[in-house]
Protein backbone atom coordinates (compact mmCIF):
# COMPACT_ATOMS: atom_id res chain seq x y z
CA UNK A 1 0.00 0.00 0.00
CA UNK A 2 2.80 2.00 0.96
CA UNK A 3 4.52 1.43 -2.05
CA UNK A 4 1.52 2.06 -4.22
CA UNK A 5 1.21 5.39 -2.69
CA UNK A 6 5.10 6.19 -3.31
CA UNK A 7 5.13 4.94 -6.94
CA UNK A 8 1.95 7.04 -7.54
CA UNK A 9 3.80 10.51 -6.06
CA UNK A 10 7.16 9.94 -8.07
CA UNK A 11 5.85 10.75 -11.57
CA UNK A 12 3.64 13.45 -10.07
CA UNK A 13 6.07 15.13 -7.99
CA UNK A 14 8.43 15.08 -11.32
CA UNK A 15 5.78 16.84 -13.25
CA UNK A 16 5.58 18.88 -11.02
CA UNK A 17 9.20 19.71 -10.78
CA UNK A 18 9.24 20.18 -14.58
CA UNK A 19 6.37 22.41 -14.48
CA UNK A 20 8.09 24.31 -11.62
CA UNK A 21 11.29 24.49 -14.02
CA UNK A 22 9.31 25.34 -17.26
CA UNK A 23 8.26 28.93 -16.23
CA UNK A 24 11.74 29.66 -15.07
CA UNK A 25 13.09 29.32 -18.68
CA UNK A 26 10.71 30.89 -20.31
CA UNK A 27 11.11 34.04 -17.63
CA UNK A 28 14.90 33.89 -18.69
CA UNK A 29 14.11 33.85 -22.03
CA UNK A 30 11.68 36.77 -21.55
CA UNK A 31 14.22 38.50 -19.69
CA UNK A 32 16.82 37.75 -22.17
CA UNK A 33 14.53 39.61 -25.54
CA UNK A 34 13.61 42.51 -22.90
CA UNK A 35 17.23 43.28 -22.12
CA UNK A 36 18.11 43.33 -25.98
CA UNK A 37 14.74 45.43 -27.09
CA UNK A 38 16.12 47.63 -24.38
CA UNK A 39 19.75 48.20 -25.30
CA UNK A 40 18.71 48.37 -29.06
CA UNK A 41 16.29 51.21 -28.20
CA UNK A 42 19.23 53.10 -26.04
CA UNK A 43 21.66 52.51 -28.82
CA UNK A 44 19.36 53.72 -31.76
CA UNK A 45 18.44 57.03 -29.90
CA UNK A 46 22.19 58.13 -29.34
CA UNK A 47 22.69 56.81 -32.70
CA UNK A 48 20.15 59.23 -34.00
CA UNK A 49 20.98 62.16 -31.97
CA UNK A 50 24.71 62.70 -32.68
CA UNK A 51 24.20 61.85 -36.45
CA UNK A 52 21.27 64.40 -36.70
CA UNK A 53 23.03 67.38 -34.46
CA UNK A 54 25.99 67.07 -36.71
CA UNK A 55 24.44 67.24 -39.73
CA UNK A 56 21.93 70.15 -38.46
CA UNK A 57 23.25 72.98 -40.30
CA UNK A 58 23.34 71.61 -43.20
CA UNK A 59 19.87 69.70 -43.20
CA UNK A 60 18.39 72.86 -41.92
CA UNK A 61 19.54 74.87 -45.65
CA UNK A 62 18.22 71.76 -47.29
CA UNK A 63 14.50 71.40 -46.17
CA UNK A 64 14.85 75.48 -47.03
CA UNK A 65 15.68 75.16 -50.50
CA UNK A 66 13.61 72.31 -50.89
CA UNK A 67 10.15 74.14 -50.12
CA UNK A 68 11.71 77.05 -52.12
CA UNK A 69 11.66 77.61 -55.54
CA UNK A 70 14.84 79.88 -55.62
CA UNK A 71 17.19 77.45 -57.99
CA UNK A 72 19.82 75.49 -55.57
CA UNK A 73 23.65 75.68 -56.09
CA UNK A 74 26.36 75.66 -53.39
CA UNK A 75 27.70 78.66 -53.79
CA UNK A 76 23.69 79.77 -52.96
CA UNK A 77 23.35 77.19 -50.18
CA UNK A 78 26.97 78.62 -48.90
CA UNK A 79 25.47 82.25 -48.66
CA UNK A 80 22.27 80.92 -46.92
CA UNK A 81 24.17 79.69 -44.16
CA UNK A 82 26.67 82.36 -43.83
CA UNK A 83 23.70 85.31 -43.69
CA UNK A 84 21.66 82.93 -41.00
CA UNK A 85 24.79 83.33 -39.36
CA UNK A 86 25.21 87.01 -39.30
CA UNK A 87 21.39 88.46 -39.41
CA UNK A 88 20.62 85.28 -36.41
CA UNK A 89 23.97 84.24 -34.46
CA UNK A 90 25.81 80.63 -35.14
CA UNK A 91 23.27 78.73 -32.99
CA UNK A 92 20.53 79.44 -35.23
CA UNK A 93 22.13 77.34 -37.76
CA UNK A 94 20.25 74.93 -35.17
CA UNK A 95 17.44 76.46 -35.46
CA UNK A 96 14.61 73.27 -35.58
CA UNK A 97 17.07 70.89 -34.02
CA UNK A 98 15.32 70.54 -30.83
CA UNK A 99 12.04 69.38 -32.60
CA UNK A 100 14.50 67.05 -34.86
CA UNK A 101 15.81 65.31 -31.53
CA UNK A 102 12.75 64.64 -30.14
CA UNK A 103 11.59 63.10 -33.42
CA UNK A 104 14.81 61.75 -34.28
CA UNK A 105 15.24 59.91 -30.70
CA UNK A 106 12.25 57.87 -30.80
CA UNK A 107 12.47 57.67 -34.53
CA UNK A 108 15.63 56.19 -34.54
CA UNK A 109 15.87 54.53 -31.30
CA UNK A 110 11.92 52.74 -32.80
CA UNK A 111 14.22 51.68 -36.23
CA UNK A 112 17.16 50.34 -34.59
CA UNK A 113 15.24 48.23 -32.39
CA UNK A 114 12.58 46.96 -34.95
CA UNK A 115 15.33 46.30 -37.60
CA UNK A 116 16.82 44.13 -35.07
CA UNK A 117 13.73 42.59 -34.34
CA UNK A 118 12.76 41.72 -37.75
CA UNK A 119 15.78 40.25 -38.43
CA UNK A 120 15.50 37.81 -36.05
CA UNK A 121 11.43 36.89 -36.74
CA UNK A 122 12.77 37.06 -40.66
CA UNK A 123 16.27 34.79 -39.68
CA UNK A 124 13.93 32.16 -37.81
CA UNK A 125 11.40 31.96 -40.83
CA UNK A 126 13.79 31.39 -43.02
CA UNK A 127 16.07 29.23 -41.25
CA UNK A 128 19.19 31.76 -41.03
CA UNK A 129 18.48 32.69 -36.85
CA UNK A 130 21.67 34.07 -35.90
CA UNK A 131 23.21 34.41 -39.36
CA UNK A 132 23.32 36.95 -41.94
CA UNK A 133 20.03 37.01 -43.77
CA UNK A 134 19.46 36.53 -47.46
CA UNK A 135 19.16 39.30 -49.94
CA UNK A 136 15.24 39.21 -50.60
CA UNK A 137 15.09 38.98 -46.43
CA UNK A 138 17.39 41.54 -45.62
CA UNK A 139 15.96 44.26 -47.97
CA UNK A 140 12.70 43.47 -46.58
CA UNK A 141 13.78 43.70 -42.61
CA UNK A 142 14.84 47.35 -43.35
CA UNK A 143 11.85 48.43 -45.00
CA UNK A 144 9.46 47.19 -42.57
CA UNK A 145 11.80 48.78 -39.42
CA UNK A 146 11.76 52.65 -41.62
CA UNK A 147 7.95 52.30 -42.20
CA UNK A 148 7.47 51.26 -38.47
CA UNK A 149 9.08 54.44 -37.30
CA UNK A 150 7.64 56.28 -39.57
CA UNK A 151 3.98 55.54 -38.90
CA UNK A 152 4.59 56.42 -35.18
CA UNK A 153 6.93 59.54 -35.14
CA UNK A 154 5.28 61.32 -38.32
CA UNK A 155 3.66 64.16 -36.27
CA UNK A 156 6.71 64.88 -35.03
CA UNK A 157 8.43 65.21 -38.42
CA UNK A 158 5.96 67.69 -39.69
CA UNK A 159 6.69 69.77 -36.69
CA UNK A 160 10.07 69.42 -37.31
CA UNK A 161 9.97 70.74 -41.25
CA UNK A 162 7.85 74.02 -40.19
CA UNK A 163 10.22 75.06 -37.42
CA UNK A 164 13.34 74.82 -39.80
CA UNK A 165 11.39 76.93 -42.59
CA UNK A 166 9.60 79.81 -40.26
CA UNK A 167 11.33 82.76 -38.37
CA UNK A 168 11.67 82.20 -34.55
CA UNK A 169 8.96 84.68 -34.17
CA UNK A 170 6.00 82.40 -35.72
CA UNK A 171 6.80 79.89 -33.17
CA UNK A 172 8.00 79.53 -29.69
CA UNK A 173 8.30 75.63 -29.09
CA UNK A 174 6.98 72.74 -29.99
CA UNK A 175 4.23 72.40 -28.35
CA UNK A 176 3.28 76.07 -29.97
CA UNK A 177 3.75 74.15 -33.38
CA UNK A 178 1.25 71.70 -32.56
CA UNK A 179 -1.31 73.74 -30.87
CA UNK A 180 -1.54 76.38 -33.72
CA UNK A 181 -1.52 73.79 -36.48
CA UNK A 182 -4.24 72.18 -34.77
CA UNK A 183 -6.24 75.13 -34.30
CA UNK A 184 -5.61 77.12 -37.22
CA UNK A 185 -5.33 73.63 -40.26
CA UNK A 186 -6.91 71.36 -38.08
CA UNK A 187 -5.60 67.95 -36.77
CA UNK A 188 -5.44 66.30 -39.87
CA UNK A 189 -2.59 68.70 -40.99
CA UNK A 190 -0.38 67.34 -38.97
CA UNK A 191 -0.13 63.74 -41.41
CA UNK A 192 0.14 65.79 -44.42
CA UNK A 193 2.45 64.36 -46.42
CA UNK A 194 2.15 61.17 -45.12
CA UNK A 195 1.72 58.78 -47.83
CA UNK A 196 4.91 60.10 -49.80
CA UNK A 197 6.76 59.48 -46.60
CA UNK A 198 5.89 55.85 -46.49
CA UNK A 199 6.40 55.23 -50.00
CA UNK A 200 9.70 56.90 -49.70
CA UNK A 201 11.11 55.28 -46.45
CA UNK A 202 10.19 51.90 -47.84
CA UNK A 203 13.43 52.53 -50.30
CA UNK A 204 15.00 54.39 -48.46
CA UNK A 205 15.39 52.39 -45.57
CA UNK A 206 15.26 49.29 -47.23
CA UNK A 207 18.21 50.15 -49.19
CA UNK A 208 20.27 51.49 -46.47
CA UNK A 209 20.18 48.63 -44.05
CA UNK A 210 20.44 46.37 -46.95
CA UNK A 211 23.58 48.47 -48.15
CA UNK A 212 25.60 48.24 -44.43
CA UNK A 213 24.97 44.82 -43.99
CA UNK A 214 25.86 43.40 -47.21
CA UNK A 215 29.13 45.43 -47.27
CA UNK A 216 29.66 44.36 -43.24
CA UNK A 217 28.60 40.44 -44.30
CA UNK A 218 31.28 41.00 -47.69
CA UNK A 219 33.95 42.51 -45.60
CA UNK A 220 33.76 39.21 -42.68
CA UNK A 221 34.16 36.91 -46.03
CA UNK A 222 37.01 38.91 -47.54
CA UNK A 223 39.31 40.28 -44.69
CA UNK A 224 37.96 37.45 -42.03
CA UNK A 225 37.75 39.94 -39.74
CA UNK A 226 34.06 39.87 -38.31
CA UNK A 227 34.18 43.05 -36.59
CA UNK A 228 35.40 45.75 -39.44
CA UNK A 229 36.86 48.99 -38.11
CA UNK A 230 35.49 52.42 -37.15
CA UNK A 231 36.30 54.02 -40.66
CA UNK A 232 35.33 50.86 -42.12
CA UNK A 233 32.24 51.21 -40.87
CA UNK A 234 31.65 55.08 -41.58
CA UNK A 235 32.77 53.93 -45.08
CA UNK A 236 29.63 51.43 -45.39
CA UNK A 237 27.10 53.70 -43.59
CA UNK A 238 28.63 56.23 -45.85
CA UNK A 239 27.58 54.16 -49.30
CA UNK A 240 24.62 53.11 -47.64
CA UNK A 241 22.88 56.40 -47.10
CA UNK A 242 24.07 57.71 -50.54
CA UNK A 243 22.41 54.29 -52.31
CA UNK A 244 18.82 54.86 -49.65
CA UNK A 245 18.39 58.57 -50.25
CA UNK A 246 19.42 58.90 -54.02
CA UNK A 247 16.37 56.16 -54.93
CA UNK A 248 13.73 58.42 -52.28
CA UNK A 249 14.63 61.96 -53.09
CA UNK A 250 11.83 62.84 -55.32
CA UNK A 251 9.27 61.99 -52.89
CA UNK A 252 11.31 63.27 -50.01
CA UNK A 253 11.23 66.96 -51.68
CA UNK A 254 7.43 66.09 -52.12
CA UNK A 255 6.85 65.45 -48.40
CA UNK A 256 8.41 68.65 -47.66
CA UNK A 257 6.37 70.80 -49.78
CA UNK A 258 3.03 69.08 -48.74
CA UNK A 259 4.22 69.34 -44.85
CA UNK A 260 4.58 73.40 -45.02
CA UNK A 261 2.32 73.91 -47.48
CA UNK A 262 0.57 75.97 -44.79
CA UNK A 263 3.36 78.48 -44.20
CA UNK A 264 4.35 79.19 -47.92
CA UNK A 265 1.30 79.74 -49.83
CA UNK A 266 0.62 76.82 -51.24
CA UNK A 267 -1.88 74.00 -51.27
CA UNK A 268 -0.25 70.80 -52.38
CA UNK A 269 -2.63 68.03 -51.54
CA UNK A 270 -1.98 64.84 -53.30
CA UNK A 271 1.56 63.12 -54.15
CA UNK A 272 0.82 63.83 -57.79
CA UNK A 273 -0.52 67.19 -57.76
CA UNK A 274 2.45 68.54 -55.99
CA UNK A 275 5.02 66.31 -58.25
CA UNK A 276 3.17 68.10 -61.63
CA UNK A 277 3.22 72.03 -60.28
CA UNK A 278 6.71 71.51 -58.98
CA UNK A 279 8.02 70.14 -62.48
CA UNK A 280 5.62 72.75 -63.79
CA UNK A 281 6.96 75.73 -61.94
CA UNK A 282 10.80 74.71 -61.63
CA UNK A 283 11.63 71.50 -64.07
CA UNK A 284 12.09 67.85 -63.22
CA UNK A 285 15.86 68.03 -62.08
CA UNK A 286 15.69 71.33 -60.90
CA UNK A 287 12.40 70.39 -59.00
CA UNK A 288 12.37 67.30 -57.37
CA UNK A 289 15.94 66.65 -57.27
CA UNK A 290 16.72 70.23 -55.64
CA UNK A 291 19.27 70.11 -52.92
CA UNK A 292 20.00 66.38 -54.28
CA UNK A 293 23.94 67.55 -54.16
CA UNK A 294 23.92 68.83 -50.62
CA UNK A 295 22.25 65.39 -49.62
CA UNK A 296 25.32 63.62 -50.94
CA UNK A 297 27.33 65.14 -48.53
CA UNK A 298 24.99 65.44 -45.90
CA UNK A 299 22.84 61.89 -46.22
CA UNK A 300 26.07 59.91 -46.00
CA UNK A 301 27.93 61.28 -43.26
CA UNK A 302 24.78 61.31 -41.57
CA UNK A 303 23.97 57.53 -41.98
CA UNK A 304 27.75 57.03 -42.11
CA UNK A 305 27.94 58.24 -38.07
CA UNK A 306 24.15 56.38 -37.35
CA UNK A 307 25.26 53.13 -38.14
CA UNK A 308 28.76 53.30 -36.73
CA UNK A 309 27.30 55.09 -33.35
CA UNK A 310 24.89 52.12 -33.15
CA UNK A 311 26.98 49.13 -33.66
CA UNK A 312 29.90 50.83 -31.74
CA UNK A 313 27.43 51.19 -28.98
CA UNK A 314 25.70 47.76 -28.86
CA UNK A 315 29.64 46.47 -28.52
CA UNK A 316 30.16 49.19 -25.78
CA UNK A 317 27.38 48.02 -23.74
CA UNK A 318 28.14 44.29 -23.94
CA UNK A 319 31.64 45.10 -22.77
CA UNK A 320 30.57 46.86 -19.87
CA UNK A 321 27.62 43.74 -19.07
CA UNK A 322 30.59 41.31 -19.27
CA UNK A 323 32.65 43.43 -16.66
CA UNK A 324 29.74 43.61 -14.41
CA UNK A 325 29.12 47.43 -14.87
CA UNK A 326 26.14 46.98 -16.88
CA UNK A 327 23.70 45.43 -14.47
CA UNK A 328 21.01 43.82 -16.93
Amino acid sequence: MGNGVQEHRGPAALTQGEVLQLPSTAQTEGFKQSRTVVKSLLCGAFAGAVAKTAVAPLDRTKIIFQVSSNRFSAKEAYRLIYRTYLQDGFLSLWRGNSATMVRVIPYAAIQFCAHEQYKRLLGGYYGFQGKALPPVPRLLAGSLAGTTAAMLTYPLDMVRARMAVTPKEMYSNILHVFVRISREEGLKTLYRGFTPTILGVVPYAGLSFFTYETLKKLHAERSGRSQPYSYERLAFGACAGLIGQSASYPLDVVRRRMQTAGVTGHTYSTISGTMREIVAEEGFVRGLYKGLSMNWVKGPIAVGISFTTFDLTQILLRKLQQLGYFPW
